[in-house]
């Protein structure tokens, strides 16, 4: 039983992984391994001016650490993996600061750059970011950008060693023995930057090694005459098979049923490439074998599969390319999201740590009096030590152990704030009071502990997407963020709502006893039904009635019309704890169309809470349903407000990102995305995020979406990005991390009339 959950929990969080699976690094780009460190492509780095930075930023921390052993000479400083952008400028750099360096390439300098297809444009985006270090670029064909980079490697007489793989790195004795087909290396640290593309993805079918099947195109005006079979769907396939379409007869093969990631101008091109008889797409087929110059692919027909050969004088198989996890495995190099531990050993703690509290507390009711003192010591330490457990196996890797620590904490924080006597267990009776003190309830101390981890983490986010990047849209929302939650969910209702009635600020309502005594109702100033949920019931003064109304049905509405879904990102202390506490997982949010799917589960709690809310009101107004309502009530507080809202999605937080709860179950949420799709339904809506026709496919935007939403897939076809086709909460950070500036929230304008996308593309042609 315990292996099936395991593997169900693996498989949902695996949905967190994307196509940008990337190693675990610290911020100084080391990996789990102390002296092994990755930059360029496989650190993250989308385009080439970024990857030259990781290399030079890389080697002036490697400088500023303390100088190992130079004893032995022998022994390198460093090893340098990869001669690409990011491993010449690391080399460089060392070479500036004196270090001894070899750089190991298994095929030739800017192996990338250099499989370019012929007179291929080499861009030094982004503009607003200097280069850093001395290697050299600028705008220009890939011919003259490696002959560049070749003359500087003579130049600076770097050691570079081509054509020679590395085969094997292990660590002794704190010294790393690099090992290739040509020799040996020692060196104090290693710096990897052997990027991606150089690993093309295989299909692993038979006849794939033979010498007319290739996984590149280099010179695609070569081949005349021939039946060409390309294999992919994404841009490197569809401009292969466009541009080898004009001296061949070409088939295009791809195992979906349309062209997701393809640039709307290579869209448009190879469909005038198949309204002319060029080339001929075969969707939802697969390669089963190359037999010499000929391929056999499978068709799925929806329920039944067909077998077609086709012609392949020549093959090209351009599928992606995939991280090197063998060779990174080889080494012991982790990545993110990886499962690792022992499930029931975590679990098993866990449940000791709560029995262990349930005994702490004394209210089991099993113990005689006269042993109570004992049994709670006693299951004191078994929490402490059962908790500290789960700490040590955590810290050695066992993410399971994390998994169930996190659960403890917030299980503790959430089911003690249900209030004394209605507390989980085993904090029955107990719990809220001994979390309780400086005469203050733990309710106070849980908004305290709130609001300050939005403001530690909300002030490292502000720095992180705002003054690192000098972007003011991300510094303005991060303050909003903070100002609300200061404000209106900690300020007004824990201090200035009990002044006001104290000292008589509001006049006679402070002596309104109903309004006096509900303090609590404060935070439906700026929480709006169904969120805030008991607006409407439970006695409100009218004036939080009228507000309420107000707010739910007019003043929301009409931020929807303007802003979409942007009060999850902006305004909401829900939405405000995961945008700053849970932006460091962000890149975790489940990914896929399983994952979107459960997004519907918002508009069951909705229903729910509609539902509720009217049995409610017929049972104040009418005195009909009592029984009904207070019983849909009581499992509503439960399930929704302790469960949906705390316990799960914020324990999730450091393992699917921040944004479960506002995602898939937040019910204001889901009402306002309603609204907003019903707006660009009418084509009165004026949110949207739009894109220009620079997009390079690095997938940062993706990997970034705290809603797991395939921002790439929209800005490669310049698709408008609303809240009809996704639930968008317009944080912007897709925008931000763009290295191209593709992403706007500005529709692409002409003199003074704003276009669409699509309008836009037509013009441009």
């Amino acid at each position: 039983m315990f292996g099936r959950i395991q593997q169900w929990l693996e498989d949902i969080f695996a949905l967190s992984n994307g196509p940008s699976r990337r190693p675990l690094l610290s911020k100084n780009l080391e990996s789990n391994i102390p002296g092994i460190f990755i930059v360029g492509d496989l650190a993250g780095a989308p385009v080439i001016k970024l990857a030259m930075e990781q290399g030079f930023e890389t080697i002036e921390h490697i400088a500023s650490l303390p100088k190992l052993s130079a004893n032995n000479p022998e022994v390198l400083d460093l090893v340098i993996v990869g001669a690409g952008a990011s491993g010449l400028n690391a080399a460089l750099a060392a070479k500036d600061k004196g270090m001894s360096a070899v750089v190991l390439e298994k095929e030739k300098i800017a192996n990338t750059i250099e499989n370019f297809p012929e007179g291929k444009w080499v861009y030094a985006e982004p503009d607003t970011v200097p280069p850093k270090g001395k290697l050299w670029l600028d705008g220009a064909q890939k011919e003259d950008l490696v002959a560049r980079w070749n003359q500087m490697v003579d130049e600076n007489g770097l050691d570079v060693r081509k054509e020679e793989p590395v085969t094997a790195i292990e660590k002794k004795d704190d010294v790393f023995h690099v090992t290739t087909p040509k020799g040996s290396y020692k060196s104090h640290r290693i710096v990897l930057a052997t990027g991606q593309r150089g690993n093309p993805r295989k299909l692993k079918v038979p006849g794939e090694d033979l010498e007319h099947v290739y996984h590149r195109l280099y010179s695609p005006r070569k081949y005349k005459n021939e039946d060409i079979l390309v294999v992919g769907g994404g841009n490197s396939a569809v401009e292969a098979a466009i541009t080898l379409s004009e001296q061949n007869r070409v088939v295009l093969s791809y195992r979906s049923g349309e062209f997701k990631r393809v640039f709307k101008d290579n869209e448009r091109l190879l469909n005038e490439a198949i309204a002319a008889g060029k080339v001929k797409v075969v969707f939802n087929s697969n390669v089963k074998a190359f037999t010499g110059k000929k391929a056999t692919l499978t068709i799925d027909k929806g329920g039944h599969e067909e077998e077609m050969e086709v012609g392949a004088d020549h093959a090209f198989i351009l599928v992606g390319a995939e991280l090197p996890i063998r060779f990174l495995k080889s080494i012991g190099i982790k990545l993110e999201n990886e499962w690792e531990g022992n499930f029931v050993r975590s679990i098993g703690f866990a449940v000791a740590a709560l029995f262990g509290l349930w005994f702490a507390g004394g209210q089991t009711g099993i113990v005689p009096d006269v042993f109570h003192s004992i049994a709670s010591w006693t299951g004191a330490m078994a929490a402490i030590i059962s908790i500290g457990s789960l700490i040590m196996f955590g810290r050695s890797g066992d993410k399971w152990a994390w998994l169930s620590l996190s659960f403890l904490i917030w299980y503790t924080i959430y089911g003690a704030k249900t209030g004394v006597g209605r507390e989980f267990w085993p904090f029955n009776n107990w719990g809220y009071d001994a979390l309780s003190f400086a005469d203050r309830p733990w309710s106070f101390w849980y908004t305290v502990i709130y609001t300050a981890l939005m403001t530690i983490f909300g002030i490292q986010a502000l720095k992180r997407w705002g003054l690192e990047r000098k972007d003011r849209f991300q510094v303005w929302r991060y303050i909003s963020l903070l100002a609300f939650q200061w404000l209106f969910f900690f300020i007004i209702p824990e201090f200035l709502f009990q002044w006001a009635v104290k000292y008589q600020w509001i006049g006679e309502l402070a002596n309104d006893s109903v309004f006096a005594d509900q303090a609590w109702r404060s935070y439906g100033i700026i929480y709006a039904w169904p969120l805030f949920f008991y607006t409407f019931f439970y006695n409100p003064h009218q004036i939080w009635v009228i507000w309420g109304v107000l707010l739910t049905f007019v003043v929301i509405p009409i931020f929807v019309l303007f802003n979409g879904k942007r009060y999850c990102s902006w305004i909401c202390g829900c939405g405000g704890l995961a945008e700053t506490f849970g932006d460091r997982w962000r890149h975790f949010a489940p990914k896929g169309k399983n994952a979107i799917k459960w997004e519907d589960m918002g508009a069951i709690i909705l229903i729910a809470a509609t539902v509720i809310t009217v049995l409610m009101l017929i049972k104040d107004i009418y005195g009909l349903f009592g029984d009904v309502a207070d019983l849909s009530l009581q499992w509503y507080a439960v399930i929704s407000d302790v469960w949906l809202v705390g316990i799960l999605p914020v324990t999730l937080y450091p393992f699917m990102g921040g944004k479960i709860w506002c995602r898939y179950w937040c019910p204001l949420a889901k009402m306002m995305q309603y609204m907003s799709k019903l707006y660009t339904k009418f084509n009165i809506s004026r949110f949207a995020i739009h894109a220009n026709d620079k997009c390079i496919a690095c997938n940062e935007c993706s990997r970034n979406c705290q809603v797991g939403i395939d921002v790439m897939a929209y800005a490669l076809k310049q698709d408008v990005l609303d809240n009809e086709t996704s639930s968008c909460i317009g944080c912007g950070i897709c925008v931000t991390v763009c290295p191209m500036d593709v992403l706007s929230f500005d529709a692409p304008q002409v003199g003074n009339v704003k276009l669409s996308a699509d309008v836009n593309a037509a013009l441009k042609r």
